[in-house]
């Protein structure tokens, strides 16, 4: 059996093919990109006197796919240099090396005949004992593995991934009759802990679990739309986050995973249910229109929404569906949905529309209501458990809740009643339960009601829920802006809850408490929480206010503070390792920088961007990244102190964020000695795991020691670089006089080249920095401008 996986060949290059290529190279993984060859050439190949022999050209299709990956947004690399894992062939001249990879996984088109011919040669090639496996989204995986041999039939199973394989966390595995346990509990292993998917087993049936409910969901809504007058922009005003979905809601989805893909997932289910199911699943005759007319959404830059430029920027127009013409996108206005905004939590948000005697109330209901009984009454064809289906759809289609933790959140006996009175056939198991007088589907977060009773949803060991230890009294101490938490064998994690986890007093104050009581009683710290993003940095709104009322003393109060706390972090007597994820920036990355080891999910956006609003980092963060730039230089190598300094002036004054941790690393955040967790589900178990290690080997802080700085002469030297990019027309006065202080605190202010100066020094120079610019009226401006319209200002 297969117990390691050291190479991969992808059969199928494009959009899907290339996409899981690039996701294995971001885990390192070498991968062959086979594709067909090319039948005719281009003029570009003709003009070099190639021909169709020639392997470029032979190679070309696939050749292609790496290079777009390189410029798709968003981007399927982690960072660019991973293109290197992946490497370009044929599908006639490299099938031999099918017997170089330990798991082969076909993405060629969805055609059975054509995946048959496919996986004949694949049998053929393949070393005994490889993983095969089909990406398909609908075609029977039984029905692939007809007529192989038996080493290849035990090996065999879809491994369904979602798109874009880098950011969708769903991996359908779906097992055939002839599938080795063995092979299918490796893989799930595999997807987990390698992949860092979220993976669901799913019963060979079309379009398998997430596509079949989620299509389904999109195709009611549509039918809603267009039997109650609805408009594009109405319906997708009220079915996303208010319904616990992603903002894209209903119409924007659809714009981007393609409008012809969508229509072909509803294809495959269509031409093999009976009934009112295949009613729902042929589409309007509208939908079938656009993609005539190539209007499939983002990738055609036109769907049922169309940006265009016009005199006042960009502006974003929803299509007229009856018209097939673009206007001026509405909104759905009802009372309920102003009070939907009001409500606190997601399920008095749900009810505020759901049981709305309003416009918007019936169009929910109606949209939620069929959804709800299809996931219930497909339940058991498409899966092993209804903890399968919600996962498969938060995973696969980015809900905030499943269909089933929606019905708890909605009330399974009040929305039952009403569907009865309105003449709905209730499917029996939930009927049952409810004689039961069981009225959740779950109970507490790891059980789920299956065959009569509550069941025990499997939990990997490496998934850590602080909701479930808060519930449990494992809270250590907290107050209004964070909680420290016992994460067991001597480990506490400290978890913001202020709003954003930005930072405040309150945040700071638990931060010296948290490293106080560590210090005495624990091994280590983790600083993690389970929120949207890490941290969004300090809380602009409290600073605005406070410079507006002129109010600095309290200012630098904070900023002293904050360095304080920042210092507390990084001289700790028990190691401190930050475990950031998603937004990290501004403060959040000054979290990160001090402490003993950084644990990042690989999904992190990791930056100082307080030039957006005008500032410098005021929490030694300018200091924190140059000590970071020195020391992940080997030992004995010689330190240019200057081209350092340059390196961390360009990062900090152009507000450079790496977009996941692999580019922190190359921005200089993350040092080659800390990790990256693939599974952000896993990223408090890995950084609590790293906490351990360091304390049992014996941790000791740093010790405080003399920076040495490029004084006035690197000054000079950075500063220069920013007037030559004002005299260009790059910058303004205002980006100019931000870039001077960040020269001048990086510089050391005005000492001799070379001299060693302590940090206190240097934190002193930060926050005068910061404070001088904090009162200028333009800075002002710009933290405005962001707390208002969540973009920068260039003024």
């Amino acid at each position: 059996m297969t117990k390691r996986i050291g190479k991969v060949a992808v059969l199928g290059s494009g959009i899907m093919g290339s996409g899981i290529a690039a996701h294995l190279a971001n885990i390192g993984i070498p991968t062959l990109l086979l594709d067909i060859v090319p039948r005719e050439l281009t003029e570009a190949e003709e003009r070099k006197g190639l021909t169709l022999e020639d392997k470029v050209v032979r190679n070309r299709l696939a050749a292609d796919s790496i290079e777009k990956l390189k410029k798709q947004k968003p981007a399927p690399l982690a960072k660019k240099g991973n293109v290197d894992f992946i490497e370009a062939g044929n599908m006639e001249d490299d099938m031999k090396r099918l017997a170089e990879v330990d798991w082969v996984l076909e993405v060629v088109v969805e055609n059975l005949d054509i995946k048959k011919k496919v996986f004949a040669q694949v049998d053929e090639y393949r070393k005994p004992g490889s993983i095969v496996s089909s990406n398909t989204s609908g075609i029977s995986v039984e029905d692939m593995a007809e007529g192989r041999s038996d080493d290849f039939r035990s090996h065999f199973l879809g491994t369904h991934f979602f798109n874009p394989p880098r950011y969708l966390k769903l991996l359908e595995v779906i097992p055939t009759k002839d599938t080795s346990k063995e092979i299918l509990d490796f893989m799930r292993q595999f997807g987990e802990d390698t992949l860092g998917k979220g993976v669901v087993e799913a019963k060979d049936t079309p379009n398998f679990i997430a596509n079949r409910i989620g299509t389904y969901g999109l195709l009611v809504t549509v039918r809603e739309m267009v039997e109650r007058g609805f408009t594009v922009g109405e319906v997708d005003s009220v079915t996303g986050p208010a319904l616990g979905r992603p903002k894209s809601a209903t119409f924007r989805t659809l714009d981007v995973v393609g409008l012809d893909t969508f229509l072909h997932v509803a294809k495959n289910v269509y031409d093999l249910v009976d009934g009112d199911e295949k009613e729902v699943f042929n589409p309007p005759a509208f939908m079938i229109e656009m993609a005539e007319k190539k209007m499939l959404g983002s990738k055609t830059g036109k769907g049922f929404y169309q940006k265009i430029k016009g005199e006042n920027g960009s502006e974003i127009l929803e299509l007229d569906y009856k018209t097939m013409e673009y206007g001026e996108q509405k909104k759905l206005k009802a009372p309920s949905v102003q009070q939907s905004k009001q409500a606190k939590g997601k399920a008095a948000k749900m009810k505020a529309l759901i049981y709305a005697n309003d416009r918007a109330g019936e169009l929910v209901w109606n949209v939620l209501k069929p959804t709800l009984l299809y996931a219930a009454e497909k339940c058991s064809e498409v899966a092993h458990s209804i903890n399968d289906v919600d996962q498969a759809m938060k995973w696969g289609f980015g809900w905030e809740l499943g269909p089933f933790e929606t019905w708890d959140a909605i009330g399974v006996e009040k929305s039952v009643a009403r569907m009865k009175e309105e003449g709905e056939t209730i499917p029996a198991w939930v009927e049952n339960m409810l004689e039961k007088g069981i009225t959740s589907f779950y109970e507490g977060v790891d059980s789920y009601y299956h065959d009569g009773e509550y069941a025990k949803a499997k939990v990997n060991p490496k998934v850590i829920h602080l909701k479930s230890l808060k519930d449990n009294d494992k809270v250590i101490i907290k107050n209004a802006g964070a909680s420290l938490i016992d994460l067991g064998d001597g480990i506490a994690c400290l978890e913001f809850t202020s709003p954003n986890n930005s930072i405040g007093l309150d945040v700071l104050q638990m931060i010296n408490k948290s490293v106080d009581e560590v210090e005495k009683n624990y091994k280590g710290l983790v600083i993690n929480n389970q929120g949207k993003n890490f941290c969004v940095g300090a809380n602009l709104m409290m600073m605005l206010m406070e410079a507006q009322d002129m109010n600095f003393p309290e200012l630098d109060l904070v900023i002293r503070q904050f360095q304080k706390s920042m210092a507390k972090i990084r001289y700790s007597g028990r190691p401190v390792v930050a475990a950031p994820f998603g937004m990290t920036l501004g403060g959040g990355t000054e979290i990160c920088l001090p402490s003993a080891s950084i644990q990042a999910s690989s999904e992190t956006y990791m930056g100082l961007v307080e030039a957006g609003v005008g500032l410098i980092p005021g929490g030694g963060g300018n200091k924190e990244l140059y000590l970071r730039q020195i020391e992940r230089l080997p030992e004995g190598v010689p330190v240019d102190h200057q081209a350092i300094a340059n390196r961390v002036f360009e990062t900090i004054a152009m507000a450079k964020v790496g977009t996941s941790a692999q580019e922190a690393e190359e921005l200089g955040f993350i040092r080659p000695q800390d990790s990256i967790s693939v599974n952000g589900d896993h990223l408090l178990h890995d950084a609590k795991q790293k906490a351990l290690h360091l304390a049992n080997d014996g941790y000791q802080p740093p010790k405080r020691k003399k920076i040495q700085v490029v004084g006035e002469t690197g000054y000079a030297t950075m500063l220069l670089g920013a007037k030559t990019m004002k005299f260009s027309g790059y910058i303004s006065d205002h980006d100019l006089k931000i870039a001077d202080k960040l020269a001048f605190t990086l510089a050391g202010g005005r000492v001799a080249k070379g001299s060693k100066v302590d940090e206190q020094y240097l934190l002193d120079i930060e926050r005068e920095a910061f404070l001088s610019l904090i009162g200028e009226p333009k800075t002002q401006q710009r933290m405005q401008h962001m707390l208002s319209k969540g973009k920068p200002l260039r003024n």
